[in-house]
């Protein structure tokens, strides 16, 4: 049965959707069939895989208010193992139209668990609120992610969404856990990077990734091109980073022993 792990962060540009594509992209690459659910009606998940939204017929929006085949609606992207459940814009008027749905919350797990046994990992993009479509990721999801950016503000609106996430727990989805808090955006030059990596964890200790992501141009001009940074520059930081952070879920979710992962990344650096 496949992990089923939300990326959600209220606060915008934290690296929410970077991390839902690369980290995708990189379980993909070590041979982990990867289903990658944008939930963010901005759709940047999508057209980041290289998906032009006027072509998109169908999306996720289909699967929760006209109950479409969530299989009629998945596309397989350029990289192997990895499979999309598009958004697109008209997610916006979702949340309105399920707001008097029964079992609203839980709209987004009735479509996943008809798929879950094909993948061994699902990664949901949650967009930058903690509206009903953030909730139904969460009611359908075994952990989240959450990636905290290396600036000022860096805990600011982070306790509201872990009481958010205790009131999921408690109400919704009892088997919710943390996956890891991820720091991102990290420039090892600026003494302010390093103060907010040491704040964090301070106060959150083991739930924080040892995996930082960096900042990379790299990483910033792969989306442009509508791919993961891994078939942009699978050399570069940005790449490096991600795959190092698959490897890191794998390891606390007792997965490696399944794959050999050394062998499969030294083969695909190899190929780029």
């Amino acid at each position: 049965m496949g992990k089923i792990i939300s990326i959600a962060n209220q606060k915008g540009g934290v690296g929410k959707t970077t991390t839902a594509i690369n980290l995708a992209c990189s379980l993909a690459v070590l041979d982990y069939k990867t289903l990658l659910v944008d939930c963010d009606p901005q759709a940047n998940a999508t057209t980041g895989n290289g998906f032009d939204l006027r072509n998109v017929q169908l999306s996720v929006y289909d699967c929760l208010i006209n109950e479409t085949d969530v299989r009629q609606v998945i596309l397989k992207t350029e990289t192997p193992n990895l499979s999309l459940l598009p958004s697109h814009l008209d997610l916006v008027g979702a949340e309105i139209e399920l707001i008097n749905h029964p079992g609203r919350e839980k709209k987004l797990e009735q479509v996943l668990n008809d798929i879950r046994n094909e993948y061994d990992f699902i990664i949901v993009d949650c967009s930058p609120s903690l509206g009903l479509i953030t909730l139904n990721a969460l009611s359908a999801s075994d952990s989240v992610i959450i990636p905290v950016q290396c600036e000022f503000f860096a805990l600011e609106g982070l306790g509201k969404l872990l009481n958010t996430i205790k009131i999921v727990q408690s109400k919704l989805n009892q088997k919710l856990t943390i996956e890891g808090i991820l720091m991102t955006m990290y420039d090892g030059r600026l003494r302010l990077s390093n103060q907010v990596v040491e704040e964090v964890k301070n106060h959150f200790d083991d739930s924080v990734f040892q995996t930082i992501i960096h900042r990379n141009t790299r990483l910033g001009e792969a989306p442009s091109l509508g791919k993961p940074v891994l078939l942009y520059d699978a050399e570069s930081t940005g790449a490096l980073n991600y795959l190092n952070l698959a490897k890191e879920i794998l390891q606390r979710n007792d997965m490696t022993k399944i794959k050999n992962i050394d062998k499969t990344l030294e083969t695909e650096q190899n190929e780029h």
